[in-house]
């Protein structure tokens, strides 16, 4: 194991964090609020512990597997424990676990929240709670190997422990390039985003906030009710970047490079795009007669179905008081979840269509024992290496699932409340139903159950193995 490295890394990390804390302690000097005074203490302990660290730079760089996935784990644990102190320092959010729940919820961009009001909050707090999104939405390590130069192998195992899906590919062969792309078209249409946002008169702050839990898929406010008190028009432009953030920046790579027809091939982009299309006419459908007309309706429909597929978690109704048909399709895209290689969280589309395919080729075999069938997705074949990570993260997924709802029933909850809360926050995507749904919160629950809850907003956002090897005895073995 190869200590020094991952402390190195580590030691980046914070400084990172202390940098990304400036803009909020910038924003308190201009609002007057003295909750910039907790964010600059925070910023000045990440700077001091951050540059103790990185002192002196490691002679080996090289870092394997196991190496990547224990850097990936720590540095979102430390991420967030640091990122939570502004919290509890300035007495926004007293109780330490009530902050590193909000943190987490931040950086892994769930967007569940202990807060029963938001508005009160000092700006400066609201503006680093919400960019705690933006900067886990493509992931820290992804901006770290886009910054520092490090060695190949280690850039691609860190990229493949932080980066969703079940399978990571270059874009082009050097990593650190990869790392500068991909950041640059999240950065593009950020600003994007940013530009429609202004242009249909949202202030500029409220712009900002919006944008950063728009494009991390985080779903944080700076409003009680979420975006409900917005136009249609301003609705509309986070749908639609909703939807756009939870598609696969691959494919953006490649309308870039102008390879319309390999973009347009994509199954998991035209699964994705069906889904959502099939989800919005069905609950339309469903919910029609609640609204004034069939254009809210939709409106509230298309939302809502690109809020909770994409796990953003912005709402612009209380849709808890849907009929059951309309709020089974939303628990339903809770776990299908967004693409791989996107910001969004959930199982991800390409993993239910491996496990499809997977399905009819067993059927397959059963009806014609001797024929000899590959799995192919794209026209390529998937290596039983990916179908066997699949397999494997599923019965993970499920296992910590079943045993994160056992645990937080002790606080004797009714079992929707329960159920919804794990899935809101291992799939990250904030509210669920019942006592949790989107004009609720989290702050009920014991804080045994905020740090099991806290457990699967990790897990959910780092693909379960970067933190369960953490706790494998052979992980620490030399």
């Amino acid at each position: 194991m190869n200590y020094k490295m991952i402390l190195y890394v580590i030691g980046w990390v914070l400084n990172f964090e202390g940098a990304f804390m400036l803009p909020s302690c910038v924003l308190g000097l201009v609002y007057r609020e003295q909750e910039g005074y907790a964010l600059a203490v925070t910023a000045v302990l990440c700077f001091a512990f951050g540059l103790l660290i990185i002192r002196k730079k490691p002679k080996d760089l090289l870092m394997y597997a196991k190496e990547g996935f224990v850097t990936v784990a720590l540095c979102w644990i430390l991420l967030s424990a640091f990122g939570a102190l502004p919290f509890a320092l300035s007495g926004a959010i007293p109780s330490y676990i009530d902050a590193l729940f909000e943190t987490v919820s931040g950086f892994t961009t769930t967007g569940s929240s202990i807060l029963s009001e938001v508005e009160p909050m000092a700006k400066c707090l609201l503006f680093w709670r919400s960019f705690t999104h933006w900067i886990g939405g493509m992931g820290v390590l992804v901006f770290v190997m886009a910054v520092l130069p490090l060695a190949g192998g280690t850039n691609m195992y860190m990229m493949k422990a932080e980066s969703p899906g079940p399978s990571v590919g270059k874009l082009v062969p050097r990593v650190k390039r990869t790392a500068v792309i991909l950041y640059g078209m999240y950065v593009a249409l950020s600003v994007l985003q940013l530009i429609f946002l202004l242009a249909g008169g949202m202030p500029l702050y409220d712009s900002f906030v919006t944008m950063f839990g728009t494009a991390g898929t985080g779903g944080f406010g700076i409003k009680n009710d979420s975006i409900a008190g917005y136009s249609p028009y301003l609705q509309w432009v986070v749908t639609v970047f909703m939807i756009l953030f939870g598609v696969n920046f691959n494919l953006y790579y490649l309308l870039m490079k102008k390879k319309i027809k390999a973009a347009a091939s994509s199954t998991e982009v035209r699964v994705y795009f069906g889904i959502i299309a099939t989800a919005v006419l069905l609950i339309t459908i469903n919910i029609h007669a609640m609204f004034p007309n069939i254009q809210t309706a939709v409106r509230h429909a298309a939302f809502q179905v690109g809020s909770v597929i994409t796990t953003t978690g912005f709402a612009t109704t209380d849709f808890d008081l849907w009929p059951s048909f309309s709020k089974t399709i939303l628990v339903l895209l809770m776990f299908i979840g967004a693409c791989a290689g996107s910001t969004g969280g959930g199982i991800k589309v390409s993993r239910i269509v491996i496990l499809f395919k997977s399905v009819l080729k067993e059927l397959d075999v059963i009806v014609h024992p001797h024929n000899v069938k590959k799995l192919k997705m794209d026209g390529r074949v998937v290596e039983h290496s990916v179908v066997r990570a699949v397999n494997v993260f599923l019965v993970s997924y499920l296992v910590i699932f079943a045993a994160s709802v056992l645990l937080i029933s002790i606080d004797n909850f009714d079992f929707t409340t329960n159920f919804t809360a794990v899935a809101a926050t291992i799939n990250n995507i904030g509210p669920g139903l019942a006592a949790v749904g989107p004009t609720q919160n989290f702050g009920m629950f014991s804080d045994f159950s905020k740090l099991v809850l806290t457990f699967d907003m990790l897990a959910g956002r780092l693909e379960i193995f970067p933190l369960l090897i953490l706790f494998a005895k052979s992980t620490w073995a030399e």
